[in-house]
């Protein structure tokens, strides 16, 4: 399993060492074994060091004899597991041209050697005295050499050195000096390991390790209170020096009920008030209202008095009541059946659950009731309403009745306490109104009516009052209005032209209301004036007339049918099957759901995080880094990926947002649509993986490359993202910010949508300058339509105009739009009518379709059915491609004319080449001699070449800065340009 890799700065420390053997530490006989044994041999002494401490030391100076063999061995060395000790060695060595008659067996030099044994088992015959069973580590060549002078103290530097023993595998080790004719001392000789100190990192303890190797894996264990979530090891790797590598592999979190502290070297308790519901590494959090911690560290608040979370809520959900009482409860008798209607509580208790439960009680007198029986029926539903309204069915005659309308919500079984409730008393058979009739309009205009209506014939008790329900047909009953009046007329205002309207009347008396008269439909003139007659005719003839048409479509239709049906035209298979395929796939909204993580688990899929290898940081994003690693899923090739993280500190509206983007992703399939692999979020960091573009953003490829590719490669981009764009359009998906930027390129040159993620650049803080504040927003505008920067009208149609700015980007090689104008005066030129020209040796026809992409009326512009069609034909006809206009697209106008700036306004020939984005030219220019603007003028195709401009691209784009400089200098071309 991979785990995630951590790059931590770990404190500097000093690497640390535990000493094996230390000659300076020793008072006594050393008891080293010397061999052979002659009098001429090492000779073990006391002497005072430079700190004035007595040292054992050895010395020899036999230089005068032939082949020269002394030993020195050390006793036994236990290694204490180390695979490599250190040896230090203090020595000092005398000149041997300073030694009188200094014969040529004289050295300069000594050997180091070491034996390794599992026991302490070396005599003075064994092992024996030779390279092999030896193992040598260095011969040593003093740096300083002690020079004696005639009747004078040899005088000199003390060498020290440190040597690497190893590698080690047996329990210990004897260290052997060899002397083959030097006269030297050995002062002392320091054996130590090295090991890395014990640290805390990333609440991750790893203790005291010793160097074993180049790099030393140590394995540690999550700190106290912190857990891992992965049974992956913990590590951290020891390097040689002792010190331990910047990167730790770990996953450690505190866990619930703890946070992080002293830098993520602790897990802290959670204070009084605040509670951690989660294992991770965010902080504690506020307790939600209405609850409490009672102690440090609790991993969920409790509730107070009267307070609850319903069964399977979270704990970062508030604590809620129940309900107070339903309000206002109007009955409706009609003979047996009763309509209850009330309004809703005052207190919902905090929540969006409330529902009402009837209780039906059927009362012999005064001082005994009794539950309704199974007789009588309840619609919808007795128990559980959603709604205000219950009609109750089935009561007996002359009977009386107590109905008790409850409100109660999710959390209402958590308590002891009956829900409150609000009760009425009826008796059947009471008379109430009968149904007014002949309800008809008086008066009409464009925007109210008057109607009137006949007073019921039946009737027990005065009429108090009419109630008065209108709608617009089309809209049905769930619009209603409702309206009183205490005669039998009303005026109804505020309606709207040309719109059929539904009316019904009823009465009310003390025994409540009636019922609604029959439906009346009275539609409003569609200008003022009309008149119901001259209406009515009108819409007899609209309705007539549609019929007809409709019939005369639907013939055609078939006709069309039969055709095609024996049509062999290739396209036509394939248009219907991606109709069937895509056509009824329509992109939904994310934040429509009231847990955005729902829309991740149902468009993303989940990755797990042991199939993703990060290999190295290509990039940063607005949430986090942006990295290429490999994705490995078991049963399918290995590939590359595109790796987006959200960075460490985040809130869960970032978290949010950050996501929301592969929701988005997720939901589509094309060719030319950036691929979601999927994302990672149970884990830290939560990631986005998408599919690797190796060619980065479009702009800056083509930037890099400019003039490498020919008119009809770049139409093959433009067709790419066009047939994108038409994919997302047909699934009702606006992007908001279509840009070159925004475009992918692969290996292959296919270029692939991107980035569908504008809803951050609405944020108010955002320092970007592509995108400026118009209306409270962010929005890129150099790339945005009018109608989109004024009134913020997003549409398939402003992406369109969106498009044509991104076919300029392309055709000019990335270069910026509008140059270096400022925001608003790209929004002033724009409302003027002015557009952008096209770019040097732009198609003709595609700068026209740049144009149609500009239209000021949105429905002016192409479809992007119609941009693909377009680009499809002129790859088919590459020859349209080669008619350029010499002349500028649209109206003339001095911002926006920046393609030939005066020579004079350059300082150096390397600014003029920097201008035309041909700066990497510049040397070769200087190294050619053309130093000035008289000699460019000069310049001809032959000497480009020459030069080393050898690209056709380049050498058009000098050559056309260097006619404008003629013309604006007034110098005829030379002769033999």
């Amino acid at each position: 399993m991979y785990l995630f890799a951590v790059c931590l700065l770990i404190p500097a420390s000093l690497a640390l060492e535990e000493v094996l053997m230390n000659t300076r530490a020793e008072t006594s006989d050393l008891r080293w074994t010397i061999y052979p044994k002659l009098e001429m041999q090492w000779e073990e002494t006391s002497a005072v060091d430079d700190e004035h401490n007595i040292v054992r030391t050895f010395e020899i100076c036999n230089v005068n004899g032939q082949n020269q063999n002394n030993w020195l061995r050390t006793t036994y060395i236990r290694r204490r597991q180390a695979t490599q000790v250190y040896v230090e060695v203090k020595f000092t060595v005398m000149e041997c041209s300073s030694i009188p008659l200094v014969p040529r067996t004289c050295k300069e030099t000594f050997n180091i050697f070491y034996y390794e044994s599992d026991t302490d088992s070396a005599t003075e015959q064994y092992p024996a005295w030779m390279e092999n069973p030896y193992i040598k580590v260095d011969t040593v060549a003093a740096d300083f050499l002690l020079k004696k002078l005639p009747g004078r103290a040899a005088v000199g530097k003390i060498n020290t050195k440190v040597f690497k023993v190893g590698p080690l595998s047996k329990e210990g080790f004897y260290l052997g000096f060899q002397d083959q004719g030097a006269c030297m001392a050995l002062l002392s000789v320091r054996v130590f390991i090295k090991k890395c100190p014990s640290i805390t990192a990333n609440l991750t303890t790893f203790a005291e390790t010793v160097v074993s190797r180049l790099v030393s894996p140590a394995f540690g264990k999550c700190v106290q209170n912190a857990v891992s979530s992965s049974s992956g090891h913990l590590n951290i790797y020891c390097q040689e020096d002792g010190q331990w590598a910047e990167q730790v592999m770990t996953d450690c979190t505190c866990r619930e009920g703890y946070e992080p502290a002293e830098k993520n070297t602790k897990c802290q308790a959670c204070p009084f008030g605040m509670y951690k519901s989660k294992p991770g590494n965010g902080p504690c959090v506020p307790c939600p209202s209405n609850s409490y911690s009672a102690s440090s560290g609790m991993s969920i608040c409790t509730c107070q008095v009267r307070f609850y979370r319903a069964s399977g809520e979270a704990p970062e959900m508030a604590c809620t009541s129940t309900p107070s009482a339903p309000r206002d409860i109007v009955t409706e008798v009609n003979d047996t059946t009763v309509t209850l209607q009330w309004s809703e509580p005052v207190n919902n208790g905090g929540r969006t659950d409330t529902t009402y439960n009837v209780i039906c009680s059927k009362c012999m007198d005064q001082r005994f009731c009794q539950q309704c029986g199974e007789a009588v029926s309840y619609r919808p539903q007795q128990n559980g309403l959603t709604q205000t309204r219950v009609v109750v069915w089935g009561l007996q005659q002359y009977t009386t009745y107590t109905f008790e309308v409850q409100a109660v919500n999710g959390i209402s079984e958590k308590t002891s306490t009956p829900p409150e409730s609000v009760s009425a008393n009826i008796t059947t058979n009471q008379n109430v109104p009968s149904p007014v009739s002949d309800v008809k309009e008086k008066s009409l205009t464009s925007n109210s009516m008057t109607l009137s209506w006949k007073a019921p014939e039946k009737s027990s008790g005065t009429i108090l009052d009419y109630e008065v329900k209108y709608y617009e047909r089309d809209r049905g009953e769930g619009s209603a209005s409702y309206q009183k009046s205490s005669t039998t007329s009303v005026q109804l205002n505020d309606l709207k032209k040309g719109v059929a309207y539904v009316v019904q009347v009823r009465a009310r008396t003390a025994a409540g209301y009636g019922s609604f008269s029959q439906i009346a439909q009275v539609q409003t003139p569609a200008e003022a004036g009309v008149g119901h007659d001259e209406q009515m005719l009108l819409i007899g003839v609209t309705v007539a007339v549609g019929v007809l048409l409709l019939l005369v479509a639907i013939v055609i239709a078939v006709i069309c049918v039969r055709k095609q049906g024996n049509s062999k035209d290739p396209e036509y298979s394939d248009k219907q099957q991606y109709l069937i395929g895509h056509g009824t796939k329509v992109y939904i909204d994310p934040f429509t759901y009231e847990d955005p993580n729902e829309a991740v688990r149902e468009f993303a899929k989940e990755i797990d995080v042991s199939y993703v290898k990060i290999e190295e940081v290509i990039g940063a994003g607005e949430f986090g880094e942006v990295c290429r690693g490999r994705l490995k899923v078991p049963g399918k090739k290995e590939n590359y990926v595109a790796i987006k993280t959200l960075k460490g500190g985040y809130t869960e509206k970032q978290r949010r947002e950050f996501l929301s983007e592969a929701s988005i992703m997720g939901q589509f399939d094309h060719p030319n649509i950036i691929r979601l692999e999927g994302v990672i979020t149970n884990s830290c960091p939560v990631m986005i993986i998408t599919e690797f573009m190796e060619n980065g953003a479009l702009d800056s490829f083509l930037r890099v490359n400019d003039g490498q590719f020919t008119p009809i490669q770049l139409v093959g981009m433009l067709r790419g993202i066009a047939s994108g764009m038409k994919y997302l359009s047909e699934m009702s998906y606006v992007h908001r910010d279509l840009a070159a930027r925004n475009i992918l390129v692969n290996s292959n040159l296919v270029c692939k949508v991107s980035d569908f993620g504008l809803s951050r650049f609405l944020e108010e803080n955002s320092s970007d300058p592509t995108y400026t504040s118009s209306l409270g927003g962010k929005i890129p505008i150099r790339w945005t339509a009018p109608e989109a920067i004024a009134f913020r009208k997003f549409t398939s149609a402003s992406d369109v105009w969106s498009y044509g700015i991104v076919m300029w980007e392309v055709m000019s090689f990335g270069e910026r739009p509008y140059w270096d104008m400022s925001n608003q005066d790209v929004i002033n030129a724009i409302e003027q009518d002015y557009r952008l020209p096209p770019p040097t040796d732009c198609p003709t026809s595609l700068h026209h379709l740049m144009l149609d992409c500009w239209q000021k009326d949105r429905n002016a512009r192409p479809r992007f059915t119609q941009i693909v069609s377009a680009l499809d034909k002129l790859i088919r006809n590459p020859a349209s491609l080669k008619i350029v206009s010499r002349e500028a697209g649209g109206p003339s106008h001095p911002l926006l004319d920046q393609r030939v700036p005066h020579y004079t306004s350059f300082g150096t020939v390397g600014e003029w080449l920097q201008s035309i984005k041909m700066g990497r030219y510049e040397e070769n220019f200087v190294n050619a001699g053309f130093s000035s603007f008289d000699l460019i003028c000069q310049i001809s195709t032959e000497d480009l070449l020459r030069i080393g401009v050898t690209l056709a691209g380049h050498q058009k784009k000098i050559l056309t800065s260097i006619q404008s400089m003629r013309a604006q200098m007034k110098t005829p071309p030379p002769g033999r340009y």
